[in-house]
């Protein structure tokens, strides 16, 4: 058997998602028959009993979504564990990368999570309304997320079958590393101007959110996400580790960094969700999301001044730049 899947972390995380998927796919069969006889014209017993067994749905399904969410920080966690057995690996960038299954599943596992939040805010409005005007939409929503949810699981499993330890895997550095005269940076863009777009698009995000211009922050926020991205791992990643050429978003999540990885990346992940899902739901329903794009300033704030933070002290400390 593949020495990875005796790892107590694999086990533990694969029996997880696959007890998860399990969960997800009884509510996947319920959810396709309450679709097949919904029809809110109808006030009979029928109707009657797919109202409540939808709602016992709904409701198992936000619990569980939950943890989706700290399943992905554990699943980072795992693969950085495996740096140990996994040679020419430093951190889980290695790990990841250690076949072609790894960045793919990553991304998708992100892209899901972003699903549950619109779905879990879809499903909030809709039972808050007097007569699921959201039932369908979300409904169909939760069948998509389940095929996605199933072709995730397929993905870990060849992942974890196809990691082997028999055969190097590139460090972070050479992952991430500035090749000669190659410029890593999105659009073309140099460190400064790239810093510069950073602020200005977080005031920019700032400005939207407040006023709640939904389209705009649709167009926006992913940018901004983007250039984030960028810069936390070839500018601001490097004040976190003191080291001009250490680039990487994956060392930080380590004890030697106190994790400082899971705060910066969750608050702007969550910030990025919670801001599109409120303009999402702002479209649909023309409902106020004002709450929902509170909590993502503070997501955005939280990021840029943690990021910020990195430089100041330094700076304080060496009275140099990088």
């Amino acid at each position: 058997m593949n020495t990875i899947l005796l790892n107590r972390g694999v086990i533990v995380y694969l029996s997880s998602e696959i007890v998860l998927w399990g969960i997800f796919a009884i509510a996947f069969v319920v959810m396709i028959s309450i679709l097949y006889g919904w029809d809110f014209d109808k006030y009979t017993q029928k109707q009657y009993i797919l109202q409540k067994r939808a709602w016992l749905t709904v409701t198992i399904l936000s619990f569980v979504s939950i943890f989706k969410f700290l399943l992905l920080p554990y699943f980072v966690y795992t693969i950085d564990t495996l740096k140990d057995i996994v040679p020419g690996a430093m951190c889980a960038a290695g790990v990841i990368s250690a076949n072609s299954y790894g960045l793919k599943l990553l991304l998708l596992k992100i892209l899901i999570l972003f699903g549950f939040t619109l779905w879990i805010i879809l499903n909030r409005y809709d039972l808050n309304a007097k007569n699921y005007p959201l039932f369908k939409i979300k409904s169909w929503f939760f069948i998509l997320l389940f095929v996605a949810l199933t072709v995730e699981l397929w993905l870990d499993i060849k992942y974890f079958l196809h990691i082997d330890i028999n055969i190097p895997v590139s460090c972070c550095s050479a992952l991430f590393g500035q090749l000669e005269g190659a410029n890593p940076l999105p659009f073309g863009l140099n460190t400064n101007t790239m810093l510069l777009l950073f602020y200005i698009l977080y005031m920019l995000s700032m400005l939207l959110l407040f006023s709640s211009e939904a389209w705009l922050i649709l167009i926006v926020i992913p940018l901004f996400g983007v250039i984030s991205y960028y810069s936390v791992v070839y500018f601001f990643g490097t004040y976190i580790y003191e080291l001009p050429t250490h680039k990487c978003p994956f060392c930080m999540l380590q004890k030697d960094y106190y994790y400082i990885g899971y705060l910066i990346w969750s608050s702007l992940f969550g910030a990025v969700y919670l801001s599109l899902s409120g303009a999402i739901l702002q479209l649909l329903t023309k409902s106020n999301s004002k709450n929902l794009y509170q909590w993502s300033m503070k997501l955005f704030t939280l990021f840029v001044a943690v990021c910020s933070l990195y430089i100041i002290t330094y700076y304080i400390r060496s009275g140099v730049l990088l």
